[in-house]
């Protein structure tokens, strides 16, 4: 089992939609607004390393209002 946690920066305002949206994405375990040098947190889990890259790069980074993201992977 892959995991990763990826660091959100929103664009100004977006926290929430962006947080809601994202939490809807097959994979996503978690998503919490947070303050500080980011905005939003998503937990990703997937047994397949090359889906959880998919969910990433795919999926949560295309999400309208995401500015930039930092992806911390860990296996579980």
């Amino acid at each position: 089992m892959m995991k990763a946690y990826v660091l959100v920066n929103t664009q100004t305002g977006q926290e929430q939609p962006v947080k809601d949206r994202m939490a809807k994405i097959e994979g996503v375990t978690e998503a919490e607004c947070v303050y500080g040098v980011y905005d939003v947190v998503v937990a990703v889990e997937h047994e397949n390393v090359d889906k959880l890259k998919e969910i990433v790069t795919w999926k949560l980074r295309r999400v309208d209002g995401v500015k930039s993201t930092l992806t911390l992977a860990i296996q579980a």
